[in-house]
């Protein structure tokens, strides 16, 4: 029994696990008194809200890429002034420059959650790619179901080609 959030559930529910919604704050408890075996989580601020405390082990790689997004109404886009207009544009390239640092931070993060105690269990060849298939196919089938006229080519300009 995994403790997911909506982004996670079609994933672990295509690997035959059970899942159970709960808000980041009843993590810790849960692990703690067994109603979790785990939880889906990026790999930054396990450290920062202590739950390397209950978890013994990290499975990599991870699977999804968390993205920051800044939606703004396009009447009120065109209502601001052009000084504003550049000041947001400026901040939104900032926020995207800081992407770049991640790798960076995912590999601190790392170095300190093995010092911390947790194993990480790495799959590699075949099984890393059916790892990594299923979470993409379970994740564009819940696009899919979501939107089931624009995820076709929303999938088509959000990804590589293989």
């Amino acid at each position: 029994t995994l403790r997911v959030t909506p982004v996670y559930r079609a994933f672990f529910e295509a690997l035959n696990a059970s899942s159970i919604q709960t808000p980041p704050s009843e993590v810790y408890t849960a692990l703690e008194r067994g109603v979790v075996d785990g939880y889906g989580w990026p790999i930054q601020g396990v450290l920062d809200l202590g739950w390397q405390e209950v978890t013994k082990a990290r499975v990599d790689p991870g699977f999804y890429t968390v993205d920051v997004n800044i939606l703004l109404n396009l009447d009120k886009w065109k209502s601001l002034s052009d000084e504003q207009r550049a000041f947001l544009n400026k901040m939104a390239e900032w926020v995207e420059s800081t992407n770049a640092e991640n790798e960076q931070i995912n590999a601190e993060e790392a170095k300190k959650q093995a010092a911390a105690g947790m194993t990480v269990y790495t799959l590699e060849g075949a099984e890393r790619e059916k790892w990594l298939e299923t979470a993409r196919e379970a994740g564009w089938a819940q696009v899919l179901k979501a939107a089931p006229d624009t995820a076709p080519r929303l999938r088509e300009l959000l990804t590589r080609s293989k």
